[in-house]
């Protein structure tokens, strides 16, 4: 028969009419002054941001009202306004770019310098790095240099001055050596080589203002490291583990020396470090297990490692020091600790002398990892399903002089014991809403003190409020999962309810704005995005669940999910959910709905490949190499049969909606464009039973490209509607 030509997603002017809708690769000028990141509203792929933060009076940076829209930003507090241009507000101006320009890669490295300009390292092909310096007021850019090698980053200068460098490169090629470079802003310099040595090097912790001792993260090849279970692993295999040291680099004279060594088998990292107290915070596991510790530079106490920073389920990571006032030592600075366990981080702040770690009641959603505490407060990234990413500003002390949140058990009840009945049901079938619910964190805000601003945070078109969502645990086939759901206490009973699988596999949802679900739900679709085994945030042995068994567990806890639900909304003659899935979940998505037919209403893959071997055969050597490494080309060995698409697709009885971009350089599109020949080999109409969509021009990031929004409301109508036209 005739295939029905491919549907094309044609390109999309480069506009900044729209704000920006994602936000990621935040970076802060060393001063503190601006900041930058990558930026996309969905109509005309990346840009890069440059944001000018307020440094002035401290006290006044964070709002004290409720939050307005201002030219379509969000502006105060989760709750609080400030007048527009008030003091301390963060503020994002994109960097312009000319008619016909290639929009910015996701691939790009940004650092933000102390006046506002910003150094770009972009990537072309394997091995070339491109350096130029943008400024916000112009389309021009300055052209700094090329290097070429296989793996490159930057790191900022601490302090760069006039004429002098403002980056250090360091990169990494097959040899296993990494060589350095001196980056300057401006355009008569190259690139100067001031170092070479043997090893990988990770990580970054200046140790002077004056940038010339850097210290890194080493990897020790062939060392007998790793006194937890790595190490152990290693040493029962008789094959020893790599370790890693830290190490100083003195970029003046080139050369490197120890610097932390706890013990010879021990991972041993500087995580953060104040040049003016002296304060070094590290992570080591030579205590047993993976721990943060402290100590003073050149001190003559040893590294001590407290109980409060050892939390068995959070993952603790300093993201900035406070700056040491006059005749404050070491042990009183104060640093901001981000907590993160599962799809949402916590706040808190972490002092030597006082032994314990104080938690922030900041709003329930995602922390950036990275942050900068001046005068004008502790400024980090944050989004969640509500508030697209923006800069936050935190007033610590103001925040601690609230009164602390009271946390309200809920009974626990297993999703498949739910009982069947309408209304408010649908968080019967919780196993127990997470603690520190949206709803009541903001309610503690509106009652504390003010001290928390959010700056940038894009509002909808229409006026209205973004939707919102809370974490939930669900019943999977061995234990809970944790989701982030769409819907309110009704999402079990809503009229459509989506499933949705997250890429990966070592990855999961977070309790972030995501365009995607935002637009499912704006159709009225209750979501339920689930993070199955495979997960990453929940600890080493969740996440390895996959390893050698794609589509295994993560399989099972999806099916065992569809039969709770399909099942309770059959009783309440309510379609069964239907799932939606990108890249590995695609693939998850497929597979589910080949096994469980009848518990499906529909189906929308985006970027999908077909199976590990197959992915393996067609992808470029870094997702060869990664699918290798996350045990992709093995079956489960569990009984459950082939897990190919190709293998099982006859099966498949929903309406199907295939999404893939043209110029995919992570899964090639020619897994979707098989999968389209196999369907039409075997009987199914395009146009009726599936739809197929090639995004022309779109890579691996086709739901955040040139031409976003219609792919959204196309997978929003589909999954609503099941018509695949």
């Amino acid at each position: 028969m005739t295939a029905t030509p491919l549907t094309l997603v044609g390109a999309f002017p480069h506009t900044r009419a729209a704000p920006a809708l994602r936000r990621v690769g935040f970076t802060f000028s060393a001063d503190g002054g601006y900041a930058a990141c990558m930026a996309s509203s969905g109509e005309g792929g990346w840009y890069v941001e440059s944001w000018r933060l307020d440094r002035g009076d401290g006290p006044g940076a964070a709002g004290t009202g409720r939050e307005q829209v201002v030219g379509g930003l969000i502006v105060g507090g989760l709750g609080v306004p400030d007048s527009e241009g008030a003091p301390g507000e963060a503020i994002p101006v994109a960097l312009p770019q000319a008619p016909g320009a290639v929009p910015e890669s996701l691939r790009s490295q940004l650092v933000s310098l102390p006046d506002g300009r910003v150094l770009i390292c972009r990537r072309h092909g394997d091995q070339q790095h491109d350096l130029v310096v943008r400024t916000p007021a112009s389309v021009r850019e300055t052209f700094v240099g090329t290097l070429r090698i296989p793996g490159l980053r930057l790191m900022a200068m601490p302090a760069p001055g006039p004429g002098g460098p403002v980056a250090v490169a360091l990169g990494t090629d097959s040899r296993a050596v990494t060589s350095v470079w001196l980056v300057s802003a401006d355009g008569g310099v190259q690139p100067q080589q001031v170092a070479e040595f043997p090893g990988m090097s990770g990580g970054g912790v200046w140790l002077d203002r004056g940038g010339r001792m850097l210290a890194l993260d080493h990897l020790v090849p062939g060392s007998a490291g790793g006194t937890g279970a790595a190490g152990a692993a290693g040493g029962a295999g008789g094959a020893a583990a790599p370790a890693v040291k830290t190490v100083v680099l003195d970029l003046a004279t080139g050369t490197v020396s120890p610097f932390l060594e706890l013990t010879p088998r021990s991972n041993d990292r500087l995580v953060a470090a104040d040049p003016e107290s002296g304060l070094i915070l590290v992570r080591s596991d030579a205590p047993g297990q993976d721990r943060l510790g402290w100590g003073v530079l050149g001190g003559d106490q040893p590294l001590r490692f407290p109980d409060c920073l050892h939390r068995t389920r959070e993952f603790l990571r300093p993201i900035a020091i406070e700056p040491a006032g006059p005749g404050v030592p070491a042990s009183g600075q104060r640093v901001a600790v981000q907590g993160d366990w599962g799809a949402g981080s916590t706040l808190a702040t972490w002092q030597p002398d006082s032994g314990r770690l104080e938690t922030l009641p900041v709003p329930a959603g995602r922390l950036g990892g990275v942050g900068h505490w001046s005068a004008s407060g502790l400024r980090l990234p944050y989004s969640s399903p509500d508030h697209p990413a923006g800069i936050a500003t935190v007033q610590v002390d103001r925040l601690l002089e609230g009164p602390p949140e009271a946390e309200e058990p809920v009974p626990t009840m297993p999703l498949r014991l739910a009982p069947l009945q309408g209304g408010a049901a649908g968080m019967g079938s919780v196993i127990r809403i997470l603690p520190t619910p949206q709803a009541r964190r903001e309610a503690a805000l509106r009652s504390a003190p003010s001290g928390w601003r959010l700056d940038g945070s894009a509002a909808p078109g229409d006026g209205g409020r973004w939707h919102g969502a809370r974490t939930v645990e669900l019943a999977g086939a061995a234990g809970p999962m944790e989701a982030v759901v769409y819907g309110g206490d009704t999402w079990l009973t809503a009229q459509h309810l989506v499933i949705a699988l997250h890429g990966g596999p070592a990855d999961a949802w977070r309790l972030e704005f995501d365009p995607a679900l935002q637009r499912m739900a704006g159709e009225g679709l209750a979501v339920v995005a689930v993070n199955q085994r495979g997960s990453t945030g929940y600890g080493v042995e969740y996440a390895q669940a996959l390893q050698n068994a794609w589509g295994g567990p993560d399989l099972d806890d999806v099916l065992a999910l569809l039969s709770s639900i399909s099942g309770q909304r059959a009783a309440l003659g309510l379609e069964p959910a239907s799932l939606f899935g990108v890249s590995y979940g695609a693939f998850l998505a497929l597979l589910a709905a080949c096994a469980a037919p009848e518990q499906i209403a529909r189906c929308a893959v985006v970027a999908p490949f077909l199976s590990g071997p197959r992915l393996l055969a067609e992808a470029g050597p870094a997702v060869q190499a990664l699918t290798r490494r996350l045990g992709g080309t093995h079956e489960p060995e569990d009984g459950g049969g082939a897990r190919d698409v190709l293998r099982v697709c006859h099966r498949l009885a929903a309406p199907l909606l295939v999404v893939h971009g043209d110029r995919d350089e992570v899964v090639p599109v020619s897994q979707s464009r098989t999968l389209r020949q196999e369907l039409l080999r075997m009987g199914h109409t395009e146009g009726a039973d599936f739809r197929y969509v090639e995004a022309a021009g779109a890579g691996h990031e086709v739901l955040a490209e040139d031409g976003a929004p219609v792919l959204h409301e196309l997978l929003a109508g589909f999954l609503r509607t099941g018509r695949p036209t």
